[in-house]
C-alpha cells in the first residue's frame, strides 16, 4: 500500500454514481482516489500507469465500451489488480462472464444491501463477493425470474433487432421454435409485439445483447 492506502480508480460513464463513489473513497481512511474515469476504453493504459490497488467498474458505457472487456483485458496483463463491477442492468450473463473473466466483486448498485465501501475491503482482503441472484425485475404482466433460460435467449438476440430465421441461426435451433418461445413470451408478457417486448426488455436491463 502507498501511503498505507489502497488506490482505487473508478469507471463509470453516470455522473452521479461517479461522484458518489469518489465521494464514499475520499471520505474513507483506508483509501484514497488513483483516477475517475467515465470511459473504459482507456482503463488498462491508466493500470500501465502503476500504483491502481482495485478498481470499481460499470458495465455498459455511454460511448459503447463495455467495462467487462476492459476486465477482460486488464486481468490478463495485470492480475494483481483487484476490479468490483458494479452496474445497474440485472443482465443475468455478466455475473457469469465476470467470474470467468476472474473479477474479484460484483455489486449492483439499486438494491445491494451491503455498503460498496464494505464490499471493498472484503475484497482487498481477499475475499469474492457475489450475489446470490440477479434483481427481479417487471416485465409486462411478470417477473423477469418467470422466462425460462431459453427465452431469456431468444429475448436476447431479439433485442439487436435479428430476425427468426437470423435468431435461430445464432442459437442452433430451428424457426419454428424461435416463433413459439417468442410467442409465449408475448402471452406471458401481455406486450402486443415483439418490438415491444424487445424495447421493454433492453430498457429495463433485462437482457443486453454485445451484438448491439
Amino acid at each position: 500500500m502507498k501511503n498505507d492506502k489502497y488506490r482505487v480508480m473508478i469507471v463509470d460513464d453516470q455522473n452521479i454514481s461517479r461522484q458518489l463513489f469518489e465521494s464514499f473513497i475520499r471520505e474513507a481512511e483506508d483509501f484514497e482516489l488513483a483516477y475517475s474515469l467515465d470511459t473504459a476504453k482507456v482503463a488498462d493504459a491508466y493500470c500501465a500507469r502503476g500504483g491502481i490497488d482495485i478498481i470499481i467498474m460499470d458495465v455498459v458505457m455511454a460511448d459503447g465500451t463495455s467495462g467487462l472487456d476492459a476486465a477482460t483485458r486488464i486481468k490478463k496483463s495485470y492480475p494483481n489488480i483487484k476490479i468490483v463491477i458494479v452496474t445497474s442492468m440485472p443482465e443475468v450473463s455478466y455475473i457469469e462472464r465476470a467470474k470467468a473473466i476472474g473479477v474479484e466483486s460484483f455489486w449492483y448498485k439499486e438494491v445491494e444491501s451491503e455498503p460498496l465501501l464494505s464490499v471493498i475491503r472484503r475484497t482487498m482482503n481477499g475475499e469474492r463477493i457475489y450475489p446470490e441472484k440477479t434483481p427481479v425485475i417487471e416485465l409486462g404482466m411478470i417477473k423477469s425470474t418467470e422466462l425460462t433460460e431459453m427465452e431469456l435467449m431468444v429475448l436476447r438476440e431479439l433485442t439487436t433487432g435479428a430476425g427468426n430465421q437470423e435468431i435461430a441461426d445464432r442459437l442452433i435451433v430451428s424457426v419454428n421454435t424461435i416463433r413459439t418461445h417468442i410467442q409465449h413470451m408475448l402471452d406471458k408478457t401481455g406486450f402486443a409485439n415483439r418490438t415491444e417486448l424487445a424495447i421493454e426488455a433492453r430498457v429495463r436491463g433485462i437482457v443486453i445483447s454485445d451484438r448491439g
